[in-house]
């Protein structure tokens, strides 16, 4: 309970069995429902999460890996179930600082932002903190992201550590965001468009033993494709609007 919120953490995970342990037990004890999805991992990431006896655990798997954008979609629907009020993603691999957890609530708890995403790229030592590909990556998404929304607003498109209220995952059409590797983008566009109020919060980035699933080859046209359908998106909800008879 984060004062009158009850609070959801959806971790999705994909053979992450080496650090989804450390990442359950390491949740504030204030958090109400963690969910886990496993992604359909092979390395028994979710005997691993079990383990860890930690109270309103709820564990769901995937027959098979469908995403990481789709774990956290099935994670979303099960704190809605539950009924929660504030939905926070953490990753299954100990990125992201669970102490940090109430910056990105407290915006939504007090009525201020529907969505609260982390920014690590303000961070005074990212340049030391994060890998130089990842970093020259992580900028260059964001300034792409910020073209296809129409927004300049955005700090750190890709970063997964964020917060969202019960009202705006009603608002959002969840079977129809991006399954996979460009899940944050597209999500966005969907928030945008629903009028939603984003919000960044500074986080602390972190690298160390995890393992990234990130398929260099693929992520060019996978990203471009995932732009071009927000961009596409919302030049036509502008085009439809201006037809609107005033």
């Amino acid at each position: 309970m984060y004062g009158r919120r009850r609070v959801a953490v959806v971790v999705p995970a994909f053979n992450e069995a080496r650090l989804i342990g450390r990442t359950v037990a390491g949740l504030p004890r204030w958090v109400d429902e963690i969910i886990v999805v496993d992604d359909g991992s092979r390395d028994g990431t979710a005997a691993v999460a079990h383990s860890t006896g930690r109270s309103g655990l709820t564990l769901l798997q995937h027959a098979k890996n469908r995403g990481v954008g789709a774990a956290i979609v099935t994670g979303y629907r099960e704190a809605l179930r539950l009924g929660v009020d504030i939905a926070v993603v953490v990753g299954g691999d100990a990125q992201m600082d669970p102490n940090e957890m109430d910056r990105l609530i407290e915006p939504i708890a007090i009525g201020a932002a529907d969505y609260v995403k982390g920014n690590r790229l303000v961070h005074r030592d990212v340049e030391h903190r994060m890998p130089r590909p990842r970093l020259i990556a992580n900028r260059m998404l964001t300034s792409l992201t910020r073209l296809a929304l129409g927004r300049g607003d955005f700090g750190d498109s890709q970063c997964g550590y964020t917060a969202i209220s019960r009202s705006a995952l009603l608002a959002v059409p969840l079977d129809r965001v991006w399954p996979r590797y460009g899940y944050p983008n597209d999500l966005l566009g969907w928030l945008l468009a629903a009028g939603l109020r984003i919000a960044e919060r500074p986080v602390t980035p972190i690298y160390g033993e995890e393992r990234s699933h990130i398929h260099p080859i693929t992520i060019g046209p996978t990203m471009a494709l995932v732009l071009a359908r927000t961009w596409w998106r919302r030049r036509r909800a502008t085009r439809q609007a201006r037809l609107v008879p005033s």
